[in-house]
């Protein structure tokens, strides 16, 4: 796990600079839960989002998360960079000795840095868990993405 995480690094630094919104970028998420996470845009304002990530409060789960994404450039001006509020909606399936299944409503804001392929972000998540059983939840992270 080590050697994965140490080429991961190396390979974001070593890509040339991107657009935060185009394009393809990899990173970490830090909360609940916390991991891999993935963005590709589809447009200038939506992407697809996904993460690996293990929880630390439902000990032993890992999820794997998926959202669609649109994001609003326009609510909050910065003189350097940009810095959209975005929502979606998604799905997870948690992998433990039970199976999860549930749904995921995100809401965030992002910093894309100007004149470097870096995105940081902050997002709350509340969910609906189906699976094993029916019960509301909440997540949320810190992360950062590097843009290839």
């Amino acid at each position: 796990m080590k050697k994965l995480i140490l080429i991961a690094f190396v390979a974001l630094f070593s890509i040339g600079v991107r657009a935060q919104n185009s394009g393809f970028g990899l990173g970490v998420v830090f909360g609940e839960p916390t991991g891999l996470s993935a963005k590709m845009w589809t447009s200038e304002r939506t992407a697809l989002d996904a993460a690996v990530a293990w929880s630390f409060v439902d000990y032993g789960w890992l999820y794997l998360q998926a959202d669609f994404l649109v994001h609003n450039f326009d609510l909050i001006s910065v003189s350097e960079g940009s810095l959209p509020v975005y929502f979606g909606v998604g799905a997870y399936v948690g992998l433990s000795s039970d199976f999860g299944l549930g749904a995921r409503v995100p809401v965030g804001i992002a910093y894309h840095f100007e004149g470097t392929p870096v995105e940081v972000f902050a997002e709350l998540v509340p969910g609906l868990a189906l699976l094993p059983e029916i019960r509301l939840n909440f997540g949320g992270g810190l992360g950062a993405r590097y843009y290839f």
